[in-house]
């Protein structure tokens, strides 16, 4: 697993790209050492190589800088957030630093979101259609919990989903999803939950093929 890089340890950092055909402000941001650090709600804390530290706020279009405050330039400040967010080094306005819980990766969430942090790779949200590995059958995601597969036991079953048996050599630790099958939300007004390892489930590109009230009655 990788170790995860909060805001106080990002370093002063110069990139280097031909600047040869940018202009003065724009050349400094790239080439300049800064650090970038993010602190909500589309705010960065931007350290300037001279020591000083400026306030940028995206979603305003704002810097606490002279070049900003007294001249209104687009000020090297912002134009380096900019391109710290291109290269995936901070996370856009909305979104926040995290390690995925299913692989441990560092990944970029939505701020306010309540559910497991998860990366694109093994996020799943409720509505989603996935297909079950094992058996083939297709089903909507209700709720991905922050529960693992060993923690949780199967109501009437007495094991656990990670100690189930066509759950046999999934990972121990796997977030636990509940998930509805597509023929019982057809059928039934109140479609039973059932609980699955999250990495035997798999998106798939026909979810604009099931009526979305179907989706909606099983996160309901």
């Amino acid at each position: 697993m990788s170790e995860s890089r909060t805001p106080t340890q990002v370093r002063k950092t110069a990139l280097a790209p031909d600047v040869r055909r940018l202009d003065e402000r724009a050349a400094r941001a790239w080439t300049e050492r800064m650090a970038v650090r993010p602190l909500g709600g589309g705010r960065y804390a931007v350290d300037s190589a001279s020591g000083a530290t400026y306030v940028v706020d995206l979603p305003a279009g704002t810097c606490t800088c002279p070049d900003y405050q007294i001249r209104g330039e687009r000020c090297k400040h912002r134009r380096r957030v900019a391109i710290e967010i291109t290269t995936r080094r901070v996370p856009a306005p909305g979104k926040r630093a995290a390690v995925c819980d299913a692989c441990g990766v560092d990944t970029f969430v939505p701020e306010s979101e309540g559910a497991p942090d998860l990366c694109g790779a093994c996020r799943l949200e409720p509505g989603d259609v996935v297909r079950d590995r094992e058996t083939d059958d297709r089903l909507v995601v209700a709720r991905v919990t922050p529960e693992r597969a060993h923690e949780v036991v199967i109501e009437g079953v007495g094991e656990t989903v990670a100690d189930y048996a066509t759950n046999e050599g999934y990972p121990l630790d796997d977030l636990v999803v509940e998930a509805v099958y597509l023929g019982d939300l057809a059928r039934r007004e109140s479609p039973r939950r059932y609980s699955f390892p999250l990495s035997r489930l798999q998106r798939v590109d026909d979810a604009a093929v099931v009526d979305r009230d179907l989706r909606e009655r099983a996160t309901a």
